[in-house]
């Protein structure tokens, strides 16, 4: 292991070891630094804010941006804390509603495995922890490998102690197939930007938007249920996460359907909430391409 390693092992298990109290005053100063000192993508998330709320004064669009900025840096050190938080804790902070508890034993209970859609929303890091700790299935969470590997060796552990399981996204069909037989739920963050050529594209947040289709797809071909999940922000270091059926058969559905009206689910939540979703995210760096016109024969 290199020296790097050891570095970011004795910083993040430092902050982890934080009693919540210290953490959320770390978390003001980051803020600062973050917000007023670096401007850290403020032009970014004004420019999102300000397409996805037209008819939001400036002066409430900075007021969300602030709120954003202190949610993103809890949300940041909140992560570290997975290292060392306790289960009765983590259920605590992150609790599903006994409706979303209830749901997903009926679904163990009629043996179905399912697939589960959320954005980058509140603190889905935690809402996996929550999962892992409160319910039957086994949860895979698809993710994107980190580039530098001591980094994602440490976000691998984070994620896992508790029982998750991830898939790099690269094999997701190839190992929900070798997963059949067993009764899991595999977790699919749907609200990053994908290519344009296979995006489904839609309006979202009044925004000519791409949206991934993988989760449709691979949706249909296994046939498995589509729950989303929605996890809401209670109040300072507390979630609430509560999850609803929202395809029962998706191989009845026609094209485009499932994307659209899980995407449309996440707008709704956004507009609750608004502060608590990713908006440093470059979200709409992409543009449809228009479609070539087919020329006439003589």
């Amino acid at each position: 292991m290199s020296f790097t390693y050891y570095l970011l092992q004795f910083v993040t298990y430092g902050v982890a070891l934080l009693p919540f109290s210290v953490l959320y005053l770390l978390s003001d100063v980051v803020y600062v630094l973050l917000y007023h000192v670096l401007s850290y993508r403020k032009k970014v998330v004004m420019s999102n804010l300000r397409a996805s709320f037209p008819d939001k004064s400036e002066k409430e669009l900075k007021k969300i941006c602030g709120e954003f900025y202190h949610y993103l840096c809890d949300m940041f050190l909140e992560t570290f804390k997975t290292l060392t938080i306790s289960k009765a804790a983590m259920i605590k902070r992150c609790a599903f509603t006994p409706e979303t508890i209830a749901l997903f034993n009926q679904l163990a209970a009629e043996e179905k495995s399912v697939i589960l859609v959320m954005g980058h929303k509140g603190n889905w890091e935690w809402a996996g922890n929550s999962f892992s700790i409160l319910l039957k299935q086994q949860l895979y969470v698809i993710y994107h490998p980190l580039s530098n590997k001591h980094l994602d060796a440490l976000m691998y552990k984070m994620r896992t102690r508790f029982g998750t399981k991830l898939i790099a996204m690269q094999d997701t069909f190839r190992e929900m197939v070798k997963n059949r037989k067993e009764i899991n739920a595999t977790a699919f963050i749907a609200d990053q930007s994908p290519q344009p050529a296979t995006a489904h594209w839609m309006t979202f947040l009044h925004q000519d938007t791409p949206v991934f289709k993988g989760t449709e797809k691979i949706a249909q071909k296994m046939n498995y249920p589509v729950v989303y999940v929605s996890v809401h922000k209670v109040k300072r270091g507390y979630y609430s996460v509560e999850a609803s059926m929202l395809i029962e058969t998706p191989t009845n559905e026609a094209e485009g359907a499932i994307t659209e009206i899980h995407t449309q689910q996440l707008e709704r939540d956004i507009i609750a909430q608004p502060a608590t979703w990713l908006w440093s995210h470059r979200r709409w760096k992409h543009k449809r391409q228009p479609q070539p016109q087919a020329v006439p024969t003589i």
